[in-house]
């Protein structure tokens, strides 16, 4: 089992950046790829990102590409997600996941889900 709690969300302005950190327990956490979800009201999840296990490779959605950086410190089993430019658009509760996968895309390569975090951009 794995036990994932983001942090970090909360209400900002069009324009401001704002970092998501996810911290994982239950499983050691450089065997695990790990990504970022995104859910807006009415919304199904959508993919974010992706960052392999030892951090070799990353992969965006092309909605937040060159704005959002995932990165991991297996060091400290924490993932964290940097949102810049943030906008209106990007309002919704994120969730970070782990995936026994090397570089899964798709939600349901995701085995370990978090809570989620509300991320909310005012214009």
């Amino acid at each position: 089992q794995v036990q994932l709690v983001e942090s970090g969300g909360g209400l900002v302005q069009a324009g401001d950046s704002l970092r998501l950190s996810c911290a994982a327990s239950g499983r050691t956490f450089r065997s695990l790829a790990m990504g970022w979800f995104q859910q807006a009201p009415g919304m199904d999840r959508e993919f974010v990102a992706v960052i392999s296990r030892s951090a070799g490779n990353t992969y965006y959605a092309d909605s937040v590409k060159g704005r959002f950086i995932i990165s991991r410190d297996n060091a400290k089993n924490t993932v964290y997600l940097q949102m810049n430019s943030l906008q209106p658009e990007d309002t919704a509760v994120y969730f970070c996941a782990a995936s026994t996968y090397a570089f899964p895309g798709n939600s349901r390569s995701y085995d370990y889900w978090g809570q989620g975090t509300q991320v909310t951009v005012s214009s």
